[in-house]
């Protein structure tokens, strides 16, 4: 079988870089069914871009590396595509787009955008060994258990990272980037939940509050959530893509700063009120009472000296953790890392030294904040090959 473009990967990068790549074109993934992540992300309602995307909001070993991309083809051209096929939208807080209805309605655009344009798409293929051949390149792969072997002019890989592995995340891009020379930076899981090995948290598994976490790389105002294994909530998950092991992180419970001084005033005139009671004015009940145990403050508002409102002071505005690892890949949203950047043409996701093979989407060492920055990297990358393909096509 030859075609033009094969595309490995049938997720948003992949099927979105099909529909400005066109045909003929064939896109493969050993899923199922397309774009899964796309399906199950912002709870079912697809959190596809942000209205704040910026440059600095991703991480990367080079900072400019995605300017390009993401300047070409921005928040606003998606918006517009999704707008145009008449998916409702809306924005939930800090600039996160959601479907108004299921993200089922994105994965079906995503699906007929790339058909309309020439791919074909096959679910449920395995690849095999990849060559470099004159003219492009030799895949094998595995269909319905029957070996096929696809000669294609450019090869584009679309496969993803490492996160979410129940969903069949593998390594396999990184696999084909070192075959053809290419380095790759540490992959790390991202996006994911902090954990203790004490338990220290069980007792407020479920708990929920407004916070400041932070380390010496980042902080985050968003909300914090604690759990049976330990903290999690947006906050946490942002800064966890700044976060190494045995590093501490602080957590602030009272950004604003008003709880204690509060807490001095009340002692004057409600001092009759318990502590933890007091407390819980500022923070919800349960983290009330484990900061008051914590700290060894019980009885009345009124029995508190300064000494020990100057320790509650130090809990709500600076409290240092040092948490023992994540969740890891399991629970992880995206993969901090991939494929070296210095290897990839910014404008195109063309590798420089292996003509017509292209990366696009999570694989790249390019990771976004949470809350569609992550999915905008998707639909900027692809694009990008996506349009290189079709122009080369027209030269040719």
């Amino acid at each position: 079988m030859q075609i033009d473009t094969l595309i490995l990967g049938a997720g948003a990068a992949g099927l979105y870089c099909a529909a400005y790549a066109g045909g003929p074109t064939l896109v493969i993934d050993h899923a199922k069914r397309p774009a899964e992540k796309v399906r199950i992300s912002g709870g079912g309602r697809c959190n596809f871009t942000n209205l704040e995307i910026a440059p600095e909001r991703f991480l990367s070993a080079n900072p400019h590396f995605h300017r390009s991309a993401l300047a070409r083809h921005d928040q606003w051209a998606f918006i517009d595509r999704v707008s145009r096929a008449g998916i409702g939208w809306h924005e939930k807080t800090l600039g996160q787009l959601f479907c108004n209805g299921k993200s089922t309605a994105v994965v079906d655009l995503l699906v007929s955008d790339a058909g309309a344009a020439g791919a074909d798409i096959w679910l449920d293929t395995h690849t095999g060994s990849i060559e470099q051949v004159d003219g492009g390149f030799r895949v094998a792969l595995s269909r319905a258990g029957h070996p096929i072997t696809v000669s294609a002019r450019r090869l584009v890989v679309a496969t993803g990272g490492k996160s979410i592995p129940k969903m069949g995340a593998t390594g396999l891009a990184y696999d084909i980037a070192r075959q053809f020379g290419l380095t790759v930076t540490e992959t790390r899981p991202a996006l994911v939940p902090l954990t203790f090995t004490d338990g220290r948290f069980a007792p407020l598994s479920g708990t929920a509050c407004p916070a400041r976490a932070a380390n010496v790389r980042m902080s985050f105002d968003e909300a914090i959530l604690f759990t049976h294994r330990g903290l999690s909530g947006p906050a946490i998950l942002q800064l966890s893509s700044y976060w190494r092991e045995g590093e501490a992180i602080s957590l602030t419970l009272d950004p604003a700063g008003g709880a204690v001084p509060a807490l001095r005033a009340d002692r004057a005139r409600h001092g009759r009120v318990k502590i933890a009671n007091a407390l819980s004015r500022h923070v919800p009940a349960r983290l009330a009472e484990h900061i008051a145990s914590d700290l060894g403050l019980s009885g009345n508002l009124a029995d508190q000296p300064d000494a020990a409102l100057a320790r509650l002071s130090d809990r709500l505005t600076d409290w240092r953790l040092v948490p023992q690892g994540s969740e890891g890949w399991r629970t992880a949203e995206v993969t901090l890392g991939g494929i070296d950047t210095v290897h990839l043409d910014g404008r195109t996701m063309e590798t420089k030294a292996v003509p017509g093979l292209y990366f696009i989407g999570e694989c790249v060492d390019v990771t976004g904040w949470l809350g569609g920055y992550n999915f905008q990297w998707a639909w900027s990358s692809a694009w990008a090959a996506g349009t290189a393909i079709a122009a080369a096509r027209t030269r040719a």
